[in-house]
């Protein structure tokens, strides 16, 4: 016959049983109430200040982009050679290479973006479109770019005495 062992003061364990706690249902209602009422306290505080925070900057940035300006130059390089400039795209949210190669594709003629000796970037096309790139600005970037926000400028080389 096999032999059969008893298991059950070998599997208990070596420490102290373990407790059991009981809480009684009003103490416990009563803390988790106070906590969750300043809890509530500051997550309303915090939130307030977020949308005071959001309402300011979105404030900001309105304000930027109605004083913001589009600036399209027309350039004289040589004689009768020009080249149209534009700046001031970027303050309205705009990526300047993807405009850029809009320009080229509208137009048919050469655009980068260059730096200006100011910090900023501008758009060069080849040729004078300055008319051409108003309206283009107007009519494509409708919902982006206010047309009171942009203005033509023309430049011209000092000729010489």
């Amino acid at each position: 016959m096999a032999e059969v062992e008893d298991t059950s003061a070998t599997s208990a364990p070596a420490g102290p049983p373990p407790r059991k706690v009981i809480y009684c249902g009003e103490a416990l209602n009563a803390n988790m109430a106070t906590l969750s009422v300043d809890a509530q306290k500051r997550a309303a505080k915090d939130a307030a200040k977020k949308e005071a925070k959001a309402a300011a900057l979105e404030a900001k940035t309105a304000e930027a982009l109605a004083t913001s300006k589009v600036l399209i130059k027309r350039v004289e390089r040589n004689k009768r050679k020009y080249v149209t400039a534009v700046q001031g795209l970027e303050a309205f949210g705009l990526d300047l290479k993807k405009v850029a190669k809009d320009f080229g594709k509208k137009f048919a003629t050469g655009s980068s973006v260059t730096k200006t000796p100011q910090g900023g970037e501008e758009i060069v096309v080849q040729g004078d479109l300055s008319d051409d790139i108003f309206d283009f600005l107007t009519e494509g970037y409708e919902g982006k770019v206010p047309e009171d926000n942009i203005e033509c400028i023309e430049d011209k080389k000092k000729k010489p005495a």
